[in-house]
């Protein structure tokens, strides 16, 4: 389950747009790691990403490689337990698209590409205390639940927050509505507001871990 910190961290590397790893270590602790040209994997620790921990990961297991404006993964027999996007086996070359799930020993790493970085996910630092109702409270939670368990993830839409806290989608809207006026988002973009929200929740630990 991904810390406040961890969130925040993830979303200021979205705002930079430069390609970037995530993943998480033996301790469970996340690691973040932007690209910016060949980045070699594998467990010996002169590797651009060392995966130490794992010794499923061969001393050189993989690359990654620009090409143009992309990023491919390379596994041209580098490896011995194999490289795997998205479950399935790099034989050679494949090209990442943002999002894509890759696996090298034991260790997942999420691939991401921000192509359109905007403000739309900067988290707005809250100098007040938020009342919320218990209703409203539980939507918020429910709202930013996919951004804890997942380092890819965007905020839960609003049939998957009726279904947990079982009100109406109309419901959901309405309480939705109330908590953007608290919060002071209730005058930016429709498509940023649901984003923005959640960021800035779980930044300023209005929402806590327990609560999840």
């Amino acid at each position: 389950m991904s810390t406040p910190a961890e969130v925040k961290a993830r979303l200021d590397a979205e705002r930079e747009g430069t390609p970037f790893l995530v993943f998480r270590d033996a301790a469970a602790a996340q690691h973040i790691h932007a690209l910016h040209g060949t980045t070699t994997i594998g467990r010996r620790p002169e590797r651009d990403v060392a995966l130490t921990w794992d010794t499923e990961v061969s001393r050189l297991h993989a690359q990654l490689e620009p090409v143009g404006p992309d990023w491919i993964v390379a596994d041209d027999g580098l490896s011995r337990n194999g490289t795997y996007v998205n479950g399935e086996r790099v034989n050679g070359r494949k090209r990442l698209r943002d999002g894509d799930r890759l696996v090298f020993g034991e260790t997942p790493v999420t691939f991401r590409a921000p192509k359109d970085v905007s403000d739309s996910t900067a988290a707005i630092t809250v100098e007040h205390t938020v009342t919320l109702t218990e209703t409203q409270r539980r939507i918020l939670v429910a709202l930013c639940r996919p951004l804890q368990e997942s380092a890819y993830a965007t905020p839960a839409t609003n049939r998957d927050i009726a279904a947990e806290v079982h009100l109406s989608v109309d419901a959901v809207k309405a309480h939705l509505r109330a908590i953007f006026e608290r919060f002071g988002l209730d005058d930016l973009p429709q498509n940023q507001k649901r984003a923005r929200l959640a960021a800035t929740a779980l930044v300023n630990n209005v929402v806590r871990k327990h609560e999840f």
